[in-house]
């Protein structure tokens, strides 16, 4: 599955090489932009497809996916899956359930996203529904790039470990490489120069 995942994201060339700033922060010389699959439909329900397979053995009522990146692939899982399907968003620079969305207490959920490298959009996802009662039933992702350093026990389509660096010590930086910012979150590129 790994293989036809990484050849799906070649074939949409959703995989980037170069010298990228990750959404956490860090650097790479490799990012995967997963939208790229969102432009066909028929790959995006394949790939959800996948994903709702992966999920089978965990009990859950409802996928929750982080805006913008993972909106598509958690309503094309929690589709396939047959299950609620909700959405958190930033506002004011906080992820937030909005739209009048809500949970019930005890309500078993699973935070589908796109790529994961180091969490911290799935931390944002809990602390935005942490008041509603809520259990965490699982994290699922398309790419999982954490190299085991996650405190969650993922599911995910591909596990990849690419070099990253953090940005006071990057070589790409050092070097001179331009660097890109192709995510959706708004944060200020910092350079290792």
């Amino acid at each position: 599955m790994s293989n036809e995942v990484l050849e799906l994201l070649e074939k949409t060339e959703g995989v980037l090489h170069g010298h990228f700033c990750l959404t956490s922060g860090l650097h790479s010389n490799i990012y995967f932009q997963c939208a790229k699959l969102y432009q066909y439909p028929d790959i995006t329900e394949k790939i959800g497809k996948m994903l709702a397979e992966k999920l089978k053995g965990i009990e859950f009522d409802t996928v929750i996916s982080p805006a913008v990146g993972a909106v598509i692939i958690g309503y094309e899982t929690a589709k396939q899956a047959k299950k609620r399907n909700l959405f958190v968003e930033r506002k004011d620079g906080k992820m937030q359930l909005r739209r009048g969305y809500t949970l019930k207490k005890g309500e078993r959920i699973v935070i589908v996203e796109d790529v994961i490298t180091t969490a911290r959009t799935i931390n944002e996802t809990l602390e935005a529904i942490k008041d509603f009662g809520a259990e965490l039933a699982g994290v699922a992702c398309i790419v999982d790039r954490t190299s085991g350093r996650s405190s969650y026990n993922l599911t995910s389509l591909l596990q990849i470990d690419p070099v990253v660096y953090e940005p006071d010590n990057c070589p790409l930086c050092k070097e001179g490489i331009p660097i890109e910012k192709p995510g959706s979150r708004n944060n200020e590129v910092k350079t290792g120069v």
